[in-house]
């Protein structure tokens, strides 16, 4: 990125996502939601082009791109449908962690079949008794001979009973952080389960369950990173997982008010189009420049990540914060400018009212956002 402008090469990037979503995501999201169907076929399509390795290094077969141009992904995708676009960035996430922290046999385990989608990744942070607060996570990994035995539970975890591969954070060491390590953990593994999939307000195109693990027999060196830098590792996932889940709000929100303009100008009232008003010009007006300065906060965020700029994670969530409440906000206008069609399933709308929703909450919660950014500042 130039200073306040995408270069040549990430605009290409920004295009071909773009067209991708128009071909493949956009005149199927509907359904996808109306019948909960998990588009196991278009997302294998996404990685063909290099979207299931996103800053994966070229090294290990990935397309080694920076956290910007993965945002760019996300938002161009998240224009036909938020919960696909989220799915591959979880996805993207696992890999990641495997291919950064991993050592050359996980490495080669895993990595090239998830490069393609033949087998997605999930990740495994979130257990029934500790969301906000993971660092109190009470999923057990003991070591015996070559192996851990791993038992506990995760909660809300995307691809929950379909994705092969589970990057899993247990607790191998003392209570708190310094006391967890990451572990790759295989669907067919002896001992792991799945509860039911959840019914969810949203991302009706992806499944969600938890993983119960009983007495897990995990190779050691499935092992990713040394043993207790779980935790560290589990953080630096989530700065690049926020960046793109705001990514995916703004995509979402972008399509809303582009909805809106062509909406307000066809639609009348009073005997003229609704965008004569100056009520709704106003309203217009006051989305695309709250989804700009959010758009130019998350992009910014996004170099910095790259950089791996000593506030990273500061602006990472500053700018997760700003663009999914402001992704949120801008929808919800939208419902409001279309009136009861809004509120309609044959319009586009409320499906990314639902599907945004849940953005405030995934990746730590908005709240947690804050408290890392005034930490940062108080510790300065």
């Amino acid at each position: 990125m130039t200073q306040f402008d995408l270069t040549d090469d990430q605009r290409q990037i920004q295009e071909m996502a773009q067209k991708f979503t128009a071909d493949a995501i956009t005149p199927n999201a509907a359904l996808w939601d109306e019948k909960h169907i998990f588009p196991r076929d278009t997302i294998r399509a996404a990685a063909a082009l290099g979207f299931g390795s996103i800053y994966v290094s070229e090294e290990s077969g990935g397309i080694g791109l920076g956290r910007l141009e993965a945002a760019l992904i996300m938002e161009a995708m998240a224009y036909g449908c938020p919960s696909t676009s989220a799915f591959i960035s979880i996805h993207n996430m696992a890999s990641w962690m495997i291919d950064r922290f991993g050592a050359a046999a996980v490495k080669q385990k895993y990595l090239p079949s998830m490069i393609t989608m033949e087998r997605m990744g999930s990740y495994c942070l979130t257990e029934p008794g500790s969301g906000s607060d993971a660092a109190a996570l009470t999923t057990r990994a003991v070591r015996d001979g070559d192996d851990y035995i791993v038992s506990g539970s995760k909660a809300f975890i995307s691809g929950g009973g379909e994705n092969e591969v589970y990057v899993t954070m247990v607790r191998t060491g003392e209570d708190g952080p310094k006391g967890i390590s990451c572990l790759v953990i295989e669907k067919d593994m002896k001992g792991v389960s799945f509860g039911a999939q959840e019914k969810k307000l949203g991302w009706h195109s992806q499944p969600t369950a938890q993983v119960n693990l009983d007495e897990v027999r995990v190779p050691a060196e499935n092992l990713v990173g040394p043993e207790g830098d779980g935790f560290r590792i589990a953080m630096m996932g989530l700065d690049g997982g926020r960046l793109n889940i705001g990514a995916c709000s703004l995509g979402g929100a972008q399509r809303c008010l582009d909805e809106s303009i062509a909406y307000t100008k066809e639609r009348k009232q009073f005997s003229n189009p609704i965008a004569d008003f100056q009520a709704t010009q106003f309203t217009l007006a006051d989305m695309e420049t709250e989804l700009q300065a959010a758009r130019m906060l998350l992009y910014v965020a996004a170099a910095k990540v790259t950089a791996n700029a000593p506030d990273k994670t500061r602006f990472a969530a500053m700018a997760k914060r700003l663009a999914t409440d402001t992704g949120s906000q801008v929808v919800d206008r939208a419902l409001q400018l279309h009136g009861g069609y809004g509120y309609l399933q044959d319009y586009p709308i409320e499906r990314f009212w639902r599907d945004l929703r849940v953005h405030s909450i995934l990746e730590g919660t908005n709240q947690i956002m804050r408290v890392i950014v005034a930490r940062d500042l108080l510790r300065q």
